[in-house]
Parts: structure tokens; C-alpha cells; sequence
């Protein structure tokens, strides 16, 4: 484990609520800066530095291609090696969810959900957007990850 955090979740409320700063933050693509631009991916790192502090490890280039294909899951492996995984199906408020958008591709998109039962996430030519957590949302969901504590110092 990374100096830092610790194992245990992030208060919820501050987890949203830095979610929500970065609304109407336009997207661009493997951008992370709250009001400038940043990608889903981005606004989680982002997210990530204003609850738990600086960022675990360097972030390489990545595709855009949401059906990319293949045999691991890279988001989903970065994301254990630093949050806490729950059952999507069980994900409380505040939780970090990563979604397939096409049938056996790898978990390309990522959100936030929040306490009323909305998701925030970084969405092209839309920005940084807070919208109902819909049937189209939980279907597509592949991974669940809770932000953990900063470590006090």
C-alpha cells in the first residue's frame, strides 16, 4: 500500500461533494483539471487529489475506444491496487463505478454515483455532468470502488 491512505473508505459526503465541484468542467480527453477539462478518467484522479492527496502512480496515455478488447483489465487493476472493491450491485454513495459500454469490452468509462441516486461523470461534448443513474447505467456496470481515508499527519 502506498504512503499516503488507508484501507478504509473516504467519508461519502466528501466524496461527492468533490464530485460536484468539477460539474460543467468542459471534457478533454486525458485531461485532469477542475474547471479546465478533464475525461472521466480525469475527473476520478481528480476527485482522487482533492479526498485523498496526490495521485498513487503516473497515469500512461490510454485509447478512447470504448469496445477495445482484451485479456485484462486495466482500469479495474489500477483501481485495486489503491481503493476498496465492492459488489456493484451493493455500491453506496460516493462510490467510484467503472462500466462496459459494449458487450466484452473492457471497462473503459467511469462515474461517480451519488446520494441521490444520480451519476456523475466526464462525458464528450457535454463536460463534467451529473445525470439519473438509469436501467441503461446499471446494466453496464462492471467494477465498484470506494475512495479511501487520507492519512493524517
Amino acid at each position: 500500500m502506498s504512503v499516503g491512505f488507508i484501507r478504509r473508505p473516504a467519508a461519502r459526503g466528501k466524496v461527492i461533494a468533490a464530485a460536484r465541484g468539477w460539474l460543467g468542467t468542459p471534457y478533454h480527453d486525458q485531461a485532469s483539471l477542475r474547471g479546465a477539462g478533464c475525461d472521466c478518467l480525469g475527473l476520478a484522479r481528480g476527485v482522487w487529489r482533492e479526498v485523498v492527496g496526490p495521485e498513487p502512480f503516473p497515469i500512461p496515455p490510454y485509447s478512447r475506444d470504448w469496445g477495445e478488447t482484451g485479456p485484462r483489465e486495466v482500469l479495474a487493476e489500477g483501481a485495486r491496487s489503491c481503493m476498496i472493491e465492492v459488489v456493484p450491485a451493493e455500491a453506496p454513495a460516493g462510490t467510484l463505478l467503472m462500466f462496459r459500454m459494449r458487450e466484452r469490452a473492457i471497462a473503459k468509462h467511469l462515474g461517480i454515483l451519488t446520494d441521490v441516486g444520480t451519476l456523475i461523470h466526464a462525458r464528450e461534448r457535454l463536460g463534467v455532468i451529473e445525470e439519473p443513474f438509469t436501467r441503461f447505467w446499471r446494466r453496464r456496470q462492471a467494477f465498484a470502488f470506494l475512495y479511501p481515508q487520507a492519512r493524517r499527519r
